[in-house]
């Protein structure tokens, strides 16, 4: 999981960094994605089961014995989920500011993740 959370991370990266055709909907997309993998990646490397869902809040409960300073980060997650949802579908369309909004989020969420996971920060 490591490796496709870093892929969806670069993913992030190429569309934040963009300049012409800018896909916003696909950077908030893919920062909720690259978080879900690393929540569960951890739950993985404990051996917690969990059911298939993207809900990072529903995550969160299941990892919150493993990783009780993950509750923090709560608002950050139902933020990304609710990005990955709105944005992933016709009708609403996300704006440069969501997209360094989740940006942000995914950086900060990102460190955290590969800490506890015992990763190098630059990923690799």
């Amino acid at each position: 999981m490591g490796r496709q959370s870093e892929g969806d991370f670069h993913d992030v990266l190429r569309g934040i960094r963009a300049r012409k055709n800018p896909n916003h909907d696909s950077v908030c997309f893919h920062a909720e994605q690259c978080i879900e993998k690393y929540r569960k990646a951890r739950l993985v490397e404990a051996g917690v089961s969990f059911p298939k869902t993207h809900d990072l809040s529903k995550i969160l409960d299941i990892a919150a014995p493993l990783e009780p300073l993950w509750e923090t980060w709560r608002p950050d997650l139902n933020l990304l989920t609710s990005f990955a949802i709105e944005y992933r579908y016709p009708g609403e369309s996300a704006t440069r500011e969501d997209a360094l909004r989740a940006y942000d989020i995914c950086q900060r969420l990102r460190a955290g993740a590969r800490e506890g996971l015992a990763l190098r920060s630059d990923g690799k």
